[in-house]
């Protein structure tokens, strides 16, 4: 009897496949790198994962959760082979309770989709990542996902009130608590979200939802230095305003914008540009909001500037933020994009080292993202046959992480670690940190059966 058959009597035939084509379409993320699974499972529900990991914990059979493989670390490649578990199926919103301000959920619904319905019944699910159209909730968690609303509304985490997961023995647990406060034991909901689904499977979310919002005000500053692009975030923070995003583009994420999706709002001119979104209940807090954000803008050497008139125009201003990633591809069909954060008032200074480790090793980078929260997404664009330039690309990021780290900032700030950084989370983390987390793993999954490989070193 071979693997998919023996995983088919614990989980019922249906719902296994090894033929080629599912094979190859679950052996890679946005990582694009690759490792083919030996079986695909589609998840039913939590007894079905329950029976699998008995077996597979009992036959020390790889398991590796997968969400909508949007990750950008090797997240949920199989690199081990094995069992991929497709998390997709389970996508039903259970609940939304407006008296509590909860939603339950199961894993595979589509976060983009949550915060449409939520919002639909005048609530607001804050969290909002890059990929929010096609990325799922139970990925969000297990990266303990970010995005463009981190400065006012916290990331993934901060709205995470209980979990039902299946632990790699197969027993099902739950975390947390259906009040909003709870101090009761170890919090294994915190440790559980941004684990990379190393320790456990979620099966259920109780999110917390907030009042949505009634009034947007969304502006562009342009700049002509990116110093001042980046000083000015820090000084809009010091006003003191906090708006809900606030997000930066360079030079070249502009000029690649321009090319990619052309539009009169952007041109290659401008060497900055920031995107700040205010918002709140009361239209006048959110005018007087969106004018001292502008008064800062000019101040601190904005050469243009644009308010957004309506919903579509902000649609507009959004779009041209949201098309940087997909536009970078028409320079080169091979992308490293890392995702480092440093405190938001030393991102002048990164960005400036940036620009030396460019120069030393011969790459050219492009950088945009959270300059809110101090959130700079790295990128090198390449030809993936070009070795020379890969292996260049790689030392100059090794560097970018060392900036970053005496900085007092991180080499990963919202993608993880997965199978592409493991290798340099020395880096930041002494051998007493790295050992305690091995620690854990091991009392969660003793026989490393639980997407093996992630975020350790073997």
């Amino acid at each position: 009897m071979d693997l998919a058959q023996k995983v088919a009597q614990a989980v019922g035939k249906e719902y296994v496949s090894k033929a080629p084509e599912d094979l190859i379409t679950h052996s890679f993320d946005a990582s694009q790198l690759r490792a083919l699974p030996s079986v695909v499972v589609r998840a039913k529900d939590a007894e079905q994962i329950s029976r699998l990991m008995r077996f597979a914990n009992a036959e020390r059979v790889a398991v590796f959760p997968r969400g909508a493989a949007s990750g950008l670390t090797g997240g949920s490649v199989p690199e081990k082979g094995g069992v991929v578990l497709n998390m997709e199926p389970m996508n039903r919103i259970i609940d939304i309770d407006r008296g509590d301000l909860v939603a339950m959920v199961e894993p595979g619904v589509l976060t983009g989709e949550l915060q449409k319905r939520v919002e639909a019944a005048g609530l607001f699910y804050p969290p909002d990542p890059g990929s929010s159209d096609f990325s799922t909730i139970g990925g969000n968690i297990a990266e303990n996902a970010g995005g463009m609303r981190t400065i006012k509304y916290g990331v993934t985490r901060d709205y995470v009130l209980w979990l039902e997961c299946v632990m790699p023995d197969g027993a099902l647990i739950t975390t947390g608590s259906y009040a909003m406060k709870s101090v009761t034991g170890y919090d294994l909901t915190r440790l559980i979200v941004g684990c990379e689904g190393t320790l456990a499977i979620i099966t259920k979310a109780l999110l917390r939802l907030i009042p949505l919002p009634k009034y947007v005000k969304t502006q562009v500053a342009f700049f002509d230095d990116e110093a001042n692009a980046l000083k000015t975030a820090s000084e809009v923070v010091a006003a003191p305003l906090v708006p809900r995003s606030m997000e930066f583009m360079d030079h070249d994420s502009i000029a690649c914008v321009a090319n990619y999706k052309p539009s009169n709002l952007i041109s290659p001119d401008y060497q900055a540009l920031l995107v700040i979104e205010c918002d709140g209940n009361d239209e006048p807090t959110v005018s007087a909001d969106a004018e001292a954000v502008a008064e800062v803008c000019r101040r601190e050497g904005a050469v243009a500037f644009h308010a957004a008139k309506d919903e579509r125009e902000r649609e507009d201003v959004w779009q041209l933020r949201k098309s940087v990633s997909p536009g970078l591809f028409t320079i080169a069909p091979g992308k490293i994009n890392e995702d480092v954060a440093v405190p938001r008032a030393r991102l002048s200074d990164l960005l400036r080292r940036i620009r030396e480790i460019g120069r030393e090793h011969g790459v050219s980078f492009v950088n945009y993202g959270h300059a809110g929260d101090g959130n700079l997404h790295v990128n090198v664009m390449f030809e993936p046959k070009d070795a020379e330039l890969i292996a260049r690309a790689q030392k100059a990021m090794e560097q970018v992480f060392r900036a970053a780290v005496s900085l007092g900032g991180t080499i990963s700030a919202e993608h993880g670690i997965g199978l592409t950084k493991r290798a340099y989370l020395g880096i930041e983390l002494s051998d007493k940190q790295i050992d305690v987390m091995r620690t854990i793993k091991r009392i969660f999954d003793p026989n490393n059966i639980l997407n093996p490989g992630k975020i350790f070193i073997s």
